[in-house]
């Protein structure tokens, strides 16, 4: 039965994984490569990742630059991130694109603000969905007799308490994201 609870926790950890990945990409006035993780190239019929196609480094606090590692990529790179839903314009000089991140608005950084606490309430309702989840197989289980009441009671016990933890780090995490965000 502890392999349940174990389970769930297991899953709980992969939505935790899921938000920090999807933090990671919001762009905070500061360059950052995990920025372009979402933005896949054409490249001969494939969508690859610009990473895998491109040396991505930052210059100073606000300039990406990428340096492909095929010149002959550099126009699809450019129009992959044009297309994308960045929001900045790539500047080309024919061997490196750059990307200057302005500094944000106040109004953009409540935007951004009122995303990560959307994405953290889609975080936690997905915990919870694995907390309901795995208290209704447990309760089958006590209905064919294979635990007992009291088994149900503490195990339904020990998972709250395992849902709390992931709902505390998932606060944690968006405060954290949101000051980062409201402070630059």
């Amino acid at each position: 039965m502890d392999e349940m609870i174990t389970a769930a926790k297991e899953k709980m950890n992969k939505t935790l994984s899921v938000l920090k990945n999807e933090y990671s990409t919001i762009r905070a006035g500061r360059a950052s490569p995990a920025v372009l993780e979402r933005i896949r190239v054409d490249y001969y019929g494939v969508p690859t990742p610009i990473n895998q196609m491109a040396q991505v480094s930052v210059s100073e606090a606000r300039i990406l630059n990428i340096q492909p590692y095929d010149v002959s990529t550099l126009h699809p790179i450019e129009k992959a991130i044009q297309a994308s839903d960045l929001g900045i314009n790539p500047q080309n000089d024919g061997r490196v694109i750059r990307l200057v991140f302005p500094p944000l608005t106040e109004d953009k950084r409540r935007d951004i603000v009122r995303d990560i606490k959307k994405m953290a309430e889609e975080a936690k309702v997905a915990v919870r969905s694995i907390r309901r989840d795995t208290i209704e197989k447990l309760k089958k289980m006590e209905k064919a007799s294979e635990i007992t009441e009291d088994d149900l009671k503490d195990m339904e016990k020990d998972l709250q308490k395992v849902t709390d933890d992931h709902i505390k780090d998932i606060d944690s995490i968006a405060e954290i994201k949101e000051k980062e965000v409201m402070e630059i």
